[in-house]
């Protein structure tokens, strides 16, 4: 079977390398647009902020002596008669299954004089691969303003990181609040009061309209509203769109992405698949590298004749936990977060809110069970309401009781220590790895939380888990005291 996975990012790498782990003779062609290796996109914010080395980031990759690996290579076009991809390069690669894995690209508002014909023009950037945030930080050491343009979880890490390192910081966003698709009115306004305390400064209901240079070079923005904000950095955060040119182009139904069935297939040639941020499924697209890595395990599950469970519509993933990884500032949300129009079901909220620290916790419960959460300002509560929303765990038959005892220390241990975890519990929401799969890649001689990601991926997505991980290697091996990889 010879199969050409076009894009070699954190769902086609991991596509790749589950598939020649599964089907040995399989004969795979990966064409990688960038030049490096796969790396962890998701930590692009903790670069610019300084928190992460980008060395940190490279990720597994598929063994390049079971599979063709093209590095910097581009496919640009794709004969499905023929069944044929033709890259950059001129070659021509036959296939008998094709897998798009393209991911998605920064959308670039509508703003006079933020490009030429020559692309971007310096000091304005976007945030989408490693070369973007490698050129943002070749030109913080000269700047001491940015305008972040986009409030959304990318935005506010990028403009919290920008703060922590000394500039002045003006975040920028359409709508009336921050996070608008997460928080509420309250939960917003009191994420805005701990922006402002960090150093950023938030400019609601307006958006940049042009940017200004100085011989060629940006100097200012000036926003919908009339009002010019002095700047060295302009930071576009406004969203994604599915990288689906290539797709149209070969004459695949497409929508916002490329559109596929319940297989994952392409309705219009059975022979093409699509995964990952470019694909479109009809249980929708959440945005989240979690949902690309469980289509490409389903994908591989499919092709080898494993059992393949179906997928649920987007917004009733009750594993959906959105993290705001910024510097200084603490947002979760979980399951039904900021809203509550949905139909018949039975809910039950409590909120809390406390400005004046900076503090905002709201849970929502049915039928006896956590269904979602809003936390601002609270690490601890957030970690413990998580746990017991992505465990399931029945509450209390008072819902105050879940922001009361938290904030007061008082829950009980099983619901958040994971040493006293069941080992089906799942400690890595990313990639859905279980406290039994860890410990038993400590068991077999992983010392550290680097050794467990290589066994088990654990701590490779939002890297949230690291401290789990390395709390349960301290806990088989108390006499060494393990080291947060990266």
């Amino acid at each position: 079977m010879r199969v050409v996975v076009i894009g070699h990012g954190m769902v086609g790498s991991r596509f790749a390398e589950d598939l020649v782990a599964r089907e040995p003779g399989a004969r795979v062609t990966v064409i990688g647009r960038e030049p490096g290796g796969p790396y962890n996109r998701v930590l692009l914010s903790s670069v610019v902020a300084g928190k992460t080395d980008p060395a940190a980031l490279a990720m597994s990759a598929v063994d390049p002596a079971r599979a063709t690996v093209l590095a910097g290579v581009h496919a640009i076009e794709v004969d499905r008669a023929a069944r044929t991809v033709t890259d950059s390069r001129g070659d021509v690669h036959g296939y008998d299954r094709l897998v798009f894995a393209t991911g998605s690209a920064a959308r670039i508002p509508d703003i006079h004089g933020v490009a030429t014909d020559r692309g971007l023009i310096p000091g304005v950037s976007v945030l989408k691969d490693l070369a973007d945030a490698e050129g943002i930080l070749a030109r913080l050491p000269k700047a001491r303003r940015a305008v972040v343009l986009g409030a959304g979880v990318l935005g506010l890490e990028v403009a919290t990181g920008l703060a922590a390192r000394g500039l002045s910081v003006t975040l920028v966003h359409h709508s009336g609040r921050v996070m608008e698709r997460q928080l509420g009115d309250a939960a917003a306004q009191i994420a805005t009061g701990s922006l402002a305390r960090l150093g950023v400064r938030v400019v609601t209901g307006t958006s940049v309209a042009a940017a200004l240079d100085r011989r060629g070079v940006l100097s200012a923005v000036r926003l919908t509203d009339g009002t010019e904000v002095l700047t060295d950095l302009l930071v576009m955060c406004a969203g994604t769109i599915p990288e689906a040119s290539l797709a149209r182009r070969a004459g695949l139904p497409c929508d916002r992405g490329i559109l596929v069935d319940a297989s994952l297939a392409s309705p219009a040639d059975a022979n093409v698949f699509a995964i990952g941020d470019c694909a479109q499924p009809p249980e929708g697209g959440t945005g989240l590298v979690a949902q690309g890595w469980d289509q490409a395990t389903r994908l591989v599950d499919a092709w080898s004749g494993a059992s393949v469970p179906v997928a649920r519509e987007a917004d009733e993933d009750l594993t959906n936990v959105v993290r705001v990884k910024a510097s200084g500032l603490d947002v979760v949300t979980m399951g039904l977060s900021g809203k509550f129009d949905h139909g018949e079901r039975e809910l039950r909220a409590v909120r809390l809110a406390d400005p004046s620290i900076g503090r905002f916790v709201e849970v929502v419960v049915s039928h006896g069970l956590l269904v979602g959460a809003t936390v601002v300002g609270d690490k601890e509560c957030a970690s413990q309401l998580s746990a017991m929303y992505t465990r399931m765990i029945p509450v209390p038959a008072d819902p105050a009781h879940l922001i009361i005892r938290p904030l007061a220390g008082a829950a009980p241990a099983a619901a958040v220590a994971v040493e006293d975890m069941d080992d089906d519990a799942t400690v890595c929401q990313c990639n859905t790895v279980s406290k039994g799969r860890i410990t038993q890649a400590i068991a077999g001689g992983c010392a550290s939380v680097e050794d467990v990601a290589k066994a088990t991926r654990a701590s490779t997505g939002c890297g949230d888990c690291r401290g789990n991980v390395a709390r349960l290697i301290e806990a088989a091996t108390p006499d060494k005291v393990p080291a947060l990889a990266g």
